[in-house]
């Protein structure tokens, strides 16, 4: 989310304020293996989550990390529907149904089957917890009517010794391809978006936009994410280019620390791909048209004084 001036309120309000407020939410799409965003939407801060994600053909094969802010379980059907996987966290109100058990355990395990998750956690034993369970969801208007469906669905408990509590996930992925654990460390891939955002924050200064002018707020946001784009493009380069022992080395934050700290070395070197030389003169060229007030009219204090 960043903060807008009052003035833009009208074209990006913000939400659940109560007094006239701005602000606009950028919606990405990360990849954790290609270490980059694959899909960037700009929002009003008041749109909901679920309509910056749209499900299609693309999802197919691919898997799916989901925020809670986006959980809905007519959302991970519609990911099954198009070939897709996914993963989520359970959402703190829900108490689905357990129907099935795929994992056992020995001794003096309690039935599950059959209850309701909220009636088995605070009884559990077990370090993990991996069933199938069902839940109830609404389909889409069709002929002006919403009818009620329900899904199976897995769910996975992995109990935290830090936090001393349960972690659960939902998931479409079976067991015979990840187990319970890598459930667990699959989603934690999930904090890639949050380098991402923390990247375009503190190196490329996304959360600074000074102006009542809405086609500057675009430009100023746009010129961040092109800027991520070319740094997790050269990084991932470098990433390639050094063997096994380093590449879990190059760290995305102190990647991008030390890109912005060479980004004019960077541009030099584009510019004379381009022809051009980076030399005093045209330095002193940018000096002299970027440092011009574009304000002609505007009155100055100096001006009889430098006149």
């Amino acid at each position: 989310i960043i903060r807008l001036h009052k003035a833009l309120a009208k074209k990006w309000p913000a939400a659940r304020s109560r007094t006239v407020a701005s602000g606009v939410k950028v919606s990405a799409l990360v990849s954790a293996i290609a270490d980059g965003p694959k899909r960037i939407g700009i929002y009003a801060e008041s749109t909901n989550e679920l309509k910056t994600l749209r499900i299609g053909p693309w999802i197919k094969d691919r898997i799916l990390l989901i925020d809670l802010g986006f959980y809905k379980h007519q959302l991970f059907v519609r990911i099954k529907e198009n070939g897709g996987h996914f993963v989520s966290r359970l959402k703190g109100n829900a108490d689905p149904l357990i129907i099935d058990v795929y994992n056992t355990c020995r001794g003096n395990s309690i039935d599950v089957i059959g209850k309701h998750l909220s009636e088995v956690l605070p009884k559990l034993k077990r370090q993990v917890l991996d069933v199938e369970v069902e839940v109830s969801f609404k389909r889409r208007i069709y002929n002006g009517k919403k009818r009620k469906d329900i899904e199976k669905i897995r769910l996975v408990a992995i109990f935290n010794e830090d936090e001393e509590k349960y972690h659960v996930y939902l998931t479409d992925i079976s067991p015979d391809v990840l187990g319970p654990e890598d459930i667990a460390k699959l989603y934690g891939a999930r904090w890639d978006i949050e380098l991402v955002f923390k990247e375009l924050k503190s190196r490329y200064a996304l959360d600074v936009v000074n102006t009542t002018n809405s086609q500057i707020v675009e430009v100023y946001i746009w010129i961040a994410i092109l800027t991520l784009f070319i740094s997790r493009r050269i990084y991932s380069i470098v990433r390639k280019h050094s063997t096994k022992e380093k590449m879990v080395r190059y760290t995305q934050l102190r990647w991008s620390t030390i890109f912005a700290e060479n980004a004019s070395d960077q541009l030099t070197l584009i510019l004379r791909f381009c022809g051009i030389e980076r030399t005093f003169e045209t330095v002193m060229g940018v000096y002299e048209s970027q440092a011009l007030d574009p304000h002609v009219n505007r009155y100055r204090f100096r001006e009889e004084w430098w006149a």
